[in-house]
């Protein structure tokens, strides 16, 4: 009996857990730049801009 208290104890703390972390969003502060790849296309005819990194 005391296995099985301890045990639904720490799925009890566990699924409380996960269910509190379930909205949150984690996201940069303000002013922080990051870096995206823009992919390569096409130009003109036949001429083949290639992909960068670019700081968005």
């Amino acid at each position: 009996m005391r296995r099985i208290s301890s045990f639904l104890l720490a799925a009890a703390l566990l699924s409380a857990g996960s269910l509190s972390l379930a909205g949150c969003i984690v996201a940069p502060a303000r002013g922080y730049h990051d870096r995206v790849w823009v992919p390569g296309y096409w130009r003109s005819p036949h001429v083949w801009v290639g992909g960068h990194w670019r700081y968005r």
